[in-house]
């Protein structure tokens, strides 16, 4: 037949265009390749070329060639017209009529403007039924539910793109993708040309069922592949619902299950059957189906008509078996592996890069100035920002900011309100056990927080004990016996707190598990430690044991009450920080603060006696302030230019941050009576913005004045608005190599000359450009009291120098300036030299590595000529050549208040160097 239809394609109409003489020549072609006739008698009623008789009369014949025997008989005698209309339908409706595509695109048919003019309606059932699927899938991917089950919210608000990265066999990178649409390209990154399913796998919460409710998005409004007639989308825990005895053919399950055509099924899955390659497949969540049902007791089937069971069906259609050729494309968690021969492609997911999850930001705060408060805090927390490289935490971490930005809908930025470490782990539990309730269409979940972590007990408790153990051991990979030992049900398992990772073992095909973050099996610790009541007071604070000196107090643990914190005494060399290594120690500890804060109480009293949890508090503060106290004494002290100087180590910071997690004002002010000396150096502590929040919880409650060092940390503008409440007490502000711009100068000076207690602000290899340097000079004008100004390594140029210049030239007070590796060049460097006239006070001037010259040599040395009280100036690496620096020489005649001129690196030459030997004050080489 096939043959026959090709010979019968070949025959053209070449001498005449006659539409009628086509139909006649084509004739035995049209009846073999027609198979849709209503669809023409549709198109013929509807133009009124064919009356209500003709249709009757077409309906009466027996079988479907006799119809379009009769349709063409009735066509031809109507003329020309209507036979180049029953062409121009064929055309127009080409997936009614595949078989025919060649053919027309064969004869060259072209349709006159009169035939264009005329409606051709799609009655197909092919058609039809794609309509339906493109309008379900459009309306059921519209809105996409919140991870909590408790709102819905627009795809195309909230989608963004994630990291989709093509691996091998063995995980092994092949290379990003670029769109959605490469993922069903045949083309790229295909690894078994047999096989058919793309396997695409990642962590719980890193977006792979929203990336299928995206295609299916697309292709419902016409965005993906054209060829693409068909989308069938499943969950897979769908198949663990039926019975064993279950029995069901293909096309019941595609069109009773899942949507079924309005007419003509049997031509639908006819179509279907005959061009696969038109369907797409999804299957969402391998790892959730859970079934007994055992595979190798029934034989395959090739039969899209036989019934059997569905999880059959299932794997025939990934294997192939069924509808070989048909897009499928599985998904599952990390952990879950497919056999090779069924891959066509391996898709991993890795959640948000930094550009994403700017982008999602933006999507979730349109708000610029809440958008930009938010990303300084995650900024400022690098623990939240790495959650938030996963989808599902991101969303839980701005839905905490969102909750508190609700309450505050009057202002226009996002409130500066507490959101604690605690606080968002606690939302990531809920929104877990949350994804375990059964969704309806009618009503959403409205249990309250406290209502899902109680109805979750038993599996917190378990995860808690899974935790604990590991955490006691520091283990954080567990095999599958570690974690039946826990009592946990397969269910918990899915929940997504746990994740399957290889065993590193033999054979490497033993299940084992991980939490999914480190910072999670810290949190199920912590929780473990206040839910259980078998947890003693020594159990409770084993972990905070780690924060006791070598031979420390530990034995001053066990003392009842609160302690009021002793001055820091004298103490011994410095010791090895015993945190070392241990932040999931300091996780726990941090954790088992914020749980048990007053603020929780409400949510664990549902969960723990009354009567346990007053003793455990109890046991905890009086820990913490005795570790707090042993701590401090051991930390050492100097004598330094006045000060009683403490170097805090990065415990201290441990310390303050579960302070800060207590959220209690009491305990900040325990805590910041402890502290005697008057300077506070947290050098290299590797502190985050976010500490300051916490340093600021504790220093506010100071009521003394005190010298704050925080030089060589992660901190950034946000960490300087967190240090506000302190810097009434601050009289010495040391923030070098900070990444702090022009932003968190301007705070700076509108707190700081409030007070005006400022002596010594450093600023050292910072951001800062000719801007901030106007807010600091604003500073050194109205704090009176500012002896030291470091700004070196900045972004400063001659524009910020003649800023400095001038507060400098009326200052009183400053002694020494720090300028060096700028950008400040002659007219910068002029106005300085000419302040330099004026003032009285400075004593030494840093303009190594800038950009200076010979007219500001000259300058600076008109200035030594009157200055008699500088004594160090320092022009290292500048452009000064040896007729400036003899300019700067000649000056010196009448100085003898300079001490020394360091011109070194600059433009000079060993022979004309010699020509200032004898002038000790000036040193080039």
């Amino acid at each position: 037949m096939e043959k026959q239809g090709h010979s019968e394609m070949e025959i053209i109409l070449s001498e005449s265009h006659s539409h009628l003489k086509l139909l006649t020549v084509n004739r035995e072609l049209l009846v073999t390749h027609v198979h849709n006739t209503q669809c023409l008698v549709d198109n013929l009623l509807k133009n009124d070329y064919f009356s209500a008789e003709d249709a009757e009369i077409v309906g009466a014949c027996p079988t479907q060639p006799d119809k379009v025997r009769k349709i063409l008989d009735l066509v031809q005698s109507k003329g020309e017209e209507v036979s180049e209309f029953f062409l121009y339908v064929l055309q127009q409706l080409a997936d009614a009529y595949v078989d025919l595509r060649p053919w027309l695109s064969q004869i060259g048919f072209s349709p006159s403007k009169l035939i264009q003019s005329k409606a051709v309606v799609n009655t197909d059932p092919v058609s039809r039924y794609t309509q339906k699927l493109r309008h379900q899938l459009g309306r059921d991917s519209k809105f996409i539910l919140s991870y909590a089950q408790k709102e819905e919210l627009l795809l195309e608000e909230m989608y963004t793109d994630t990291i989709v990265e093509l691996v091998g066999f063995g995980n092994e990178s092949l290379g990003m993708l670029g769109s959605l649409a490469c993922l069903l390209d045949h083309s790229t990154g295909v690894l078994n040309e047999q096989g058919e399913t793309i396997f695409v796998f990642g962590d719980a919460g890193v977006g792979k069922s929203m990336l299928l409710q995206r295609l299916q998005s697309l292709w419902a409004a016409g965005e993906l592949d054209a060829e693409l007639k068909f989308f069938f989308h499943f969950r897979c825990r769908m198949f663990s619902c039926f019975k064993e005895s279950d029995a069901l053919s293909l096309q019941d399950l595609l069109f009773k299950h899942y949507c079924y055509p309005e007419q003509d099924p049997e031509e639908v899955f006819a179509f279907l059957l005959r061009f696969p390659h038109t369907a797409l497949f999804t299957f969402d969540g391998l790892d959730e189906l859970h079934s007994d049902f055992d595979l190798s007791r029934v034989p395959d089937t090739s039969s899209p008509w036989e019934p059997t069971h569905p999880l059959v069906l299932l794997a025939n259609l990934l294997s192939g078996t069924l509808l070989k050729g048909a897009t499928k494309l599985l998904t599952a968690r990390t952990g879950i592996e497919i056999p090779r021969q069924l891959l066509r492609k391996k898709v991993l997911l890795r959640g948000f890069s930094p550009s994403h999850l700017r982008a999602y930001t933006k999507r979730m705060f349109p708000d610029r100035a809440a958008r930009d408060h938010l990303l300084g805090q995650l900024e400022a927390n690098p623990n939240l920002c790495s959650l938030c490289a996963v989808p599902l935490f991101c969303w839980i971490i701005f839905r905490c900011f969102q909750h508190f930005h609700s309450a505050f809908d009057a202002s226009p930025q996002l409130p500066d309100c507490t959101v604690t470490l605690t606080d968002v782990f606690l939302l990531v539990t809920e929104v877990h056990l949350n994804r375990t309730q059964p969704t309806s269409l009618i009503q959403r979940n409205t249990r309250s927080q406290t209502e899902t972590i109680r109805a979750g007990r038993d599996t917190l408790r378990s995860l808690g004990q899974v935790a604990h153990w590991g955490m006691e051991k520091n283990l954080f990979v567990f095999s599958q016996e570690e974690v039946q030992a826990a009592e946990m049900p397969e269910r918990d398992l899915q929940l997504g707190f746990l994740r399957a990772v290889p065993e590193l073992g033999l054979g490497g095909d033993q299940q084992s598990y991980e939490f999914f973050h480190v910072t999670l099996q810290a949190f199920f610790t912590a929780f473990f430690l206040v839910v259980d009541d078998k947890v003693s007071t020594r159990g409770l604070l084993k972990f905070f044991q780690e924060w006791a000196p070598p031979g420390g107090a530990a034995a001053a643990s066990c003392a009842p009450g609160f302690f009021p914190l002793r001055c820091l005494g004298d103490s011994g060399p410095p010791r090895e920080d015993p945190f070392k290594n241990n932040d999931h120690f300091q996780f726990t500890n941090l954790f088992l603060c914020g749980l048990l804060s007053k603020a929780k109480q409400k949510l664990l009293r549902h969960l723990v006696p009354a009567t346990a949890l007053r003793r455990k508090r109890k046991a905890l503060w009086a820990h913490l302030f005795a570790s707090l106290r042993a701590h401090m004494k051991s930390l050492p002290r100097v004598q330094v230019g006045g000060f009683n100087q403490v170097q805090a180590m990065p415990t201290f910071i441990w310390m303050l941050r579960c302070i800060y997690e207590t959220q209690s004002e009491k305990v900040g002010q325990l805590a910041a009576r402890g502290i005697c000396a008057n300077y506070l150096k947290l050098t290299y502590c590797n502190a985050y913005s976010a500490d300051c929040s916490a340093l600021s919880f504790v220093l506010h409650h100071l009521r003394k004045q005190l010298a704050l060092d925080l030089d060589n940390n992660n901190l950034n503008d946000y960490g300087v608005r967190e240090l506000q409440p302190c810097f009434r007490r601050l009289t010495v502000i040391r923030l070098s190599v900070n990444q702090i711009t022009d932003s968190g100068v301007k705070v700076l000076y509108e707190e700081l000359t409030k007070y005006r207690i400022l002596t010594f602000l450093g600023l050292y290899n910072n951001q800062i450009t000719d801007v901030g340097a106007g807010y600091i000079a604003r500073i050194l004008d109205e704090c009176k009291g500012l002896t030291h100004l470091k700004l070196g390594k900045n972004k400063i140029t001659s524009e910020g120098g003649k800023c400095l210049a001038l507060a400098v030239k009326n200052s009183k007070s400053i002694i020494e300036v720090g300028l060096a590796f700028n950008g400040i060049s002659t007219e910068g460097g002029k106005s300085l030299a000419h302040a330099l006239q004026r003032n009285t006070s400075l004593r030494i001037f840093w303009l190594t590595k800038n950009e200076l010259d010979d007219e500001v040599a000259e300058s600076l040395a008109e200035m030594l000529e009157v200055n008699q009280t500088l004594k160090h100036l320092w022009l290292i690496q500048n452009q000064i050549t040896a007729k400036g620096v003899a300019q700067l020489a000649d000056a010196l005649q009448k100085n003898t208040g300079i001490m020394e001129i360091c011109v070194n690196g600059n433009l000079i030459k060993p022979e004309e160097a010699k020509v200032f030997e004898d002038e000790k004050r000036i040193v080039c080489f």
